[in-house]
């Protein structure tokens, strides 16, 4: 697997460097670091193109130093395990650079933090986060907090398309050490049937049966790969369900599918997705379906 570690000297971004213990070795990892220097912004350096240009010079040197620096810090508290490193430090919007450099290293996980510690309403969207899983070549990692060892890891799936995608991914072995799965899916609810509905009762007691005995056919071919996975189908709120079942396994990590570059939009602007990456307990990384 080629991983892209993304760094900015925030505490998630260490947090991140971290999580990498819990990843499996790297075939290549690269670290990359993104200067996004200023241009002054005073009015009178309008009249002193030279002292402007001077001043921007100035402070892209000693953001390049203390890139340099972090840099070699991360390098230093990665594990033993994390593989052939890289390092590069590059002037340009840090989305930018780092959607580029995933996409000529063809890289198969982006790992990052997520800045702030507001609601992630101010750390996601319009951020260099959101721009990242919108337009990012590859699967995206947000870690969100203290990092943990990778153990519960909550899978919800939308369809055949996630359930494809997931084995895929997972086919990576992106983790360090053995995990358990819980594979999820929601079915919305709907009022409860009157008495006299007794038909429409049993048409939703067998679809959550067939939704179960799907999302364990799922399970099943995990298992037969080396992971310890099971399955389960419930009724409610999607987006609801998703977090309280989260809460309820203290997952490590939530594990949701997009639908290429399209979907990705979707699925962080939307309802169910929106409302998991506004208060998720714990790191999601996003994968292409």
């Amino acid at each position: 697997m080629k991983t892209i570690l993304a760094v900015d000297g925030s505490d998630n971004s260490y947090e991140a460097v971290h999580v990498m213990k819990y990843m499996a070795r790297s075939e290549q990892l690269t670290l990359v670091h993104a200067l996004d220097v200023p241009r002054p912004a005073y009015p009178e350096m309008a009249m002193m193109p030279e002292a402007a240009e001077e001043l921007y010079k100035d402070l892209e040197q000693s953001m390049r130093e203390d890139g340099e620096r972090l840099l070699n810090r991360v390098q230093s508290l990665l594990p033993l395990h994390a593989g052939p490193t890289k390092k590069h430090l590059l002037v340009g919007s840090p989305a930018e650079v780092i959607i580029s450099m995933a996409d000529e290293q063809h890289a198969d996980l982006i790992v990052m933090g997520a800045r702030g510690l507001g609601p992630i309403k101010e750390r996601l969207l319009g951020s260099v986060s959101h721009r990242i899983l919108t337009l990012a070549p590859c699967a995206t990692l947000i870690v969100n907090g203290s990092a943990k060892a990778m153990k519960q890891i909550l899978l919800p799936l939308q369809g055949s398309f996630d359930a494809e995608a997931a084995v895929r991914f997972l086919q990576l072995k992106p983790f360090d050490d053995t995990v358990e799965l819980t594979l999820m899916t929601v079915l919305p609810s709907t009022e409860p049937p009157w008495p006299s509905h007794a038909a429409a009762a049993a048409a939703a007691t067998e679809l959550l049966e067939k939704q179960t005995e799907y999302i364990e056919g799922v399970a099943e071919r995990l298992r037969a790969t080396g992971y310890q996975a099971h399955g389960v189908a419930v009724v409610g709120t999607p987006s609801t369900m998703i977090l309280q079942q989260a809460t309820t396994l203290r997952s490590d990590l939530i594990l949701m599918g997009t639908r290429g570059r399209q979907g990705i939009s979707r699925f962080v602007l939307g309802s169910v997705s929106h409302a998991v990456l506004h208060k998720m307990p714990c790191p999601v990384l996003a994968f292409h379906a």
